[in-house]
């Protein structure tokens, strides 16, 4: 069973379909040269494992991600999605990366990530982070041009609050959301929400968090209290037979049909790992336990 047989389907700007785990290669890195294989590797391995959506971004490397994506698995198979994001660039001053949303620096960063990919149309194209300095409109009307010039198909946003997506919904269709939310961090819920009912894809980075012990509980057995997020989820886990992250993933997809988890890893054997989290089921009882980590 794959990956996407496995977690269902969703229909990304209600046409593109994929599957609804993903794989996330920000983690992958493109040097030196036994690293690069291996993240050529991992990539692979992904798509064979049945994964049909990859997020990547010209801040992973500078646009290199990219380049390592399209070495890895051009000529793309059919079906596949990878989605790369702009609006994070490199001072030529200080070379300290930032929020960049000037319609120029967007439009370069577009051309490059095309060029990158080896592709013509960037299926869907997602905004890292709305630059405060740069007026939303835009920011959105540049993408809006390139969408309009064939360059795009479909606009999605990143780590925005639900005014900032209803407020960019005036502006452009919006496809997709990248915000940080999982089993244990769940600040941007209203976010999840404005998605669910506007049937908008819901792509949560760090997908995982509060899945295994924070790096301060080692050595301190009773961190956290007996409720703390990891401990519950363990404890689930135990009892299904699965790992933590499988657990933490699994509520994802159970949690609503919008939701695309990207969890990434540079190394095979976590891959294998999170894509198996599609055929973890949680009974209601499991997951009346993982919904009160929320309060």
């Amino acid at each position: 069973m794959t990956a996407e047989t496995a977690a269902g389907t969703f229909r990304i700007g209600g046409d593109l379909e994929v599957g609804r785990l993903g794989f996330g290669a920000m983690q992958l890195p493109a040097g030196p040269a036994d690293a690069r294989a291996a993240s050529v590797a991992v990539a692979r391995r992904a798509v064979e494992l049945g994964v049909t959506l990859i997020d990547t971004a010209h801040l992973y490397g500078g646009g290199a991600n990219e380049e390592l994506l399209a070495e890895a698995l051009y000529p793309y198979p059919e079906g596949l999605l990878i989605t790369t994001k702009v609006g994070v660039a490199r001072s030529a001053e200080t070379g300290e990366w930032g929020l960049d949303g000037r319609p120029e620096v967007l439009r370069e960063q577009v051309d490059h990530a095309l060029r990158r990919l080896r592709v013509e149309r960037i299926e869907l194209l997602q905004l890292h982070r709305i630059d405060p300095e740069v007026d939303l409109a835009e920011q959105l009307g540049a993408l809006r041009e390139l969408q309009e010039a064939g360059k795009v198909a479909r606009l999605g946003l990143s780590e925005v609050t639900a005014g900032e997506l209803a407020r960019a919904r005036e502006l452009v269709d919006v496809a997709s959301v990248q915000n940080r939310y999982s089993v244990g961090d769940r600040e941007h819920e209203a976010v999840l929400d404005a998605c669910a009912a506007a049937g908008i894809a819901f792509l949560p980075w760090r997908p995982v968090l509060g899945a295994v012990p924070p790096a301060d509980a080692a050595g301190a057995p009773d961190a956290g209290g007996p409720e703390a997020p990891y401990r519950v989820i363990g404890a689930v886990a135990r009892e299904l037979g699965a790992t933590p992250v499988q657990v933490a993933l699994a509520w994802l997809l159970a949690h609503s049909p919008v939701v695309l988890p990207i969890p990434g890893t540079a190394k095979l054997g976590h891959l294998e790992e999170n894509v198996a989290a599609a055929g973890v089921r949680l009974e209601p009882a499991h997951l009346e336990r993982l919904d009160a980590l929320s309060s």
